[in-house]
């Protein structure tokens, strides 16, 4: 039932160089914050908050791309409408939020047009992986009935 694509390899390709630059990104960050932040001439009180901020919403980046992963997987074996695929919806929105949150709270303390617009993209990509989850469980349902009537 499932044809692999160009677009469908390229998307996997995509999604893995970005998880594990994203892995290597948090990793490395404590170390190279200190030499960025001299380099744009951050004060050496700016160094903690800006690595914690950086870090979280890195993190949750890294969540985000590991579920799409998953999603991938069940993508690629032909059976996309599971309901693990609606719960890796979910938990991409909560992450989503929390990268939000986390820039909203830097908002108060250092604000930005930066800052700002990051927080509304990750809302409505929040208010969006919640809209298809609602999405993927209908289809599942859909396709459970489906199937009980073959």
């Amino acid at each position: 039932m499932y044809q692999g694509s160009f677009v469908h390899r390229l998307t996997k390709i995509c999604v893995d160089i970005m998880f594990y630059g994203g892995i290597l990104c948090c990793a490395a960050l404590p170390f190279i914050m200190s030499p960025l932040m001299e380099y744009f001439r951050y004060s050496e009180t700016e160094i903690l908050p800006y690595t914690a901020i950086l870090l979280a919403s890195g993190l949750c980046a890294v969540y985000i791309l590991w579920q799409l992963k998953k999603m991938l997987k069940t993508l690629f074996s032909g059976n996309p409408f599971v309901s693990a695929n609606a719960t890796c919806l979910r938990k991409c929105a909560v992450a989503s939020f929390l990268i939000a949150t986390v820039y909203l709270v830097k908002a108060v303390f250092w604000f930005t047009v930066a800052t700002a617009v990051i927080v509304i993209i990750f809302m409505l990509l929040g208010l969006f992986c919640l809209t298809l989850k609602d999405v993927f469980k209908q289809a599942i349902a859909y396709k459970e009935e489906t199937d009980w009537t073959v």
